[in-house]
């Protein structure tokens, strides 16, 4: 199975990064032959690549599997077969996070700090270990600060000769101007929904019934899709979210939901922090030579602090994507309305809400639909602001009923 087999809907991108995964298999191998011989000049390769596209798309697991390409050592390549094979050690290794020589980043948390970008910059100034190239694929990108970009600006500008940067972002102007002009643009798009449900069975061995329907409820979101289709409390999740238009008939009703969805955000992100940071505490204490039950050593504390500072800004981005997550649903509840509304033969995002959505269009217009779509994106804005959430929800609910 090719390292590219899971990036669904995404044909021309694979090609792009597979005419480039040659020509940088031939670079190394010309330079392995003689030294200082090999040019990357006019080739598909460059050294710094930047994917974007809409959540869901396969930033990531594009980059990566670019990263495990550019890896591959398989035998098959010398006889013409394209880098990226997914068997031999370099693919595999990279496809499980292991290799030498490919850091991957992501945050749990709302940014990406200077400090974290000058270990990264470090890291990329060394020669790879025992790979064919040292590969750092930064998946959020898009959550540099301003001073981390101008850090990592340089990198970029003047790369080690065998160092390859793989950025990932939602859009070009999530990225700072003077990085992504010295980075090779790749776009992806929103993968079709049937492809989304034949990845969720081929790869994860969902029952083609929820397959087909987590694809459809989440409009080609595959990491969505996937949650939806294995967890039974982000189904529950939803169907409560779904049943919000109907609830706020009057002010009372509205303020109820808004606080009720932002409990519900809460709640998700305590489930998903409070076991890791249990095992996140207890592995420090037990670093820093606390007995269980007993005091921590003397000077230690400040690290005990800024463990809990990580944990609660950690917590903090998960209540938000949460929230977020039903936002994105509640947007999709309301263009199945409007398509009703203008008589779109386009399928719907949520066949089990039909009646719901059949109703509100028949007793709404469509303009007041367009008016409530525009309230449940403000209210996105508001929270990137970081506008306090139940304000934010609570004046999306209230527009809501205003239509």
């Amino acid at each position: 199975m090719a390292v590219w087999d899971d990036l669904v809907g995404q044909e021309r991108a694979t090609a792009q990064l597979e005419a480039a995964a040659r020509d940088a298999d031939a670079f190394v191998t010309a330079e392995a032959a003689e030294p200082g011989s090999a040019r990357l000049s006019g080739s598909s390769m460059t050294h710094a690549w930047l994917f974007t596209g809409p959540p869901g798309c396969g930033r990531a697991s594009a980059a990566r599997a670019f990263a495990a390409a550019l890896q591959c050592v398989s035998p098959d390549r010398a006889l013409g077969g394209a880098p990226g094979c997914g068997f031999c050690e370099g693919c595999h290794t990279t496809m499980v996070g292991t290799h030498a020589d490919v850091e991957i980043v992501r945050t749990d948390l709302l940014t990406i700090g200077v400090k974290e970008t000058r270990d990264l910059v470090r890291r990329a100034q060394m020669s790879p270990a025992g790979g064919r190239w040292q590969v750092i694929v930064l998946e959020d990108s898009d959550r540099l600060t301003e001073g981390a970009g101008n850090v990592l600006l340089k990198a970029v500008e003047e790369p080690a000769p065998r160092t390859v940067w793989l950025l990932c972002a939602p859009s070009t102007e999530d990225v700072l101007p003077t990085i992504r002009s010295r980075c090779r643009h790749l776009a992806l798009r929103t993968p079709p929904v049937d492809a989304v449900a034949d990845l969720l069975v081929r790869r994860d061995g969902i029952e083609p019934g929820m397959a087909a329907f987590a694809a459809r409820a989440t409009q080609g979101h595959i990491d969505r899709a996937l949650r939806l289709a294995t967890d039974e409390r982000a189904r529950a999740r939803r169907e409560a979210v779904l049943k919000l238009p109907s609830r706020i008939d009057d002010v009372g009703g509205a303020l109820r939901a808004a606080q009720e969805l932002i409990d519900a955000a809460g709640e998700d992100a305590k489930q998903v922090s409070e076991e890791l940071d249990a095992k996140e505490t207890e592995e420090l204490r037990a670093a820093l030579g606390a007995a269980e039950g007993k005091r921590l050593p003397r000077g230690t504390a400040g690290a005990m602090k800024e463990l809990e500072d990580k944990q609660k800004r950690r917590s903090t981005r998960t209540q938000r994507d949460s929230l977020d997550l039903a936002l994105t649903d509640l947007t999709a509840f309301y263009r199945d309305v409007l398509a009703c509304q203008l008589g779109s033969s386009v399928a719907l995002s949520h066949d089990e809400s039909a009646d719901t959505v059949g109703r509100l269009a028949g007793t709404s217009r469509p303009e007041q639909t367009l008016r409530r779509i525009e309230a449940v994106l403000d209210c996105r804005r508001a929270l990137d602001r970081n506008v306090a959430p139940l304000l934010a929800v609570e004046a999306m609910t209230m527009a809501l009923r205003a239509g």
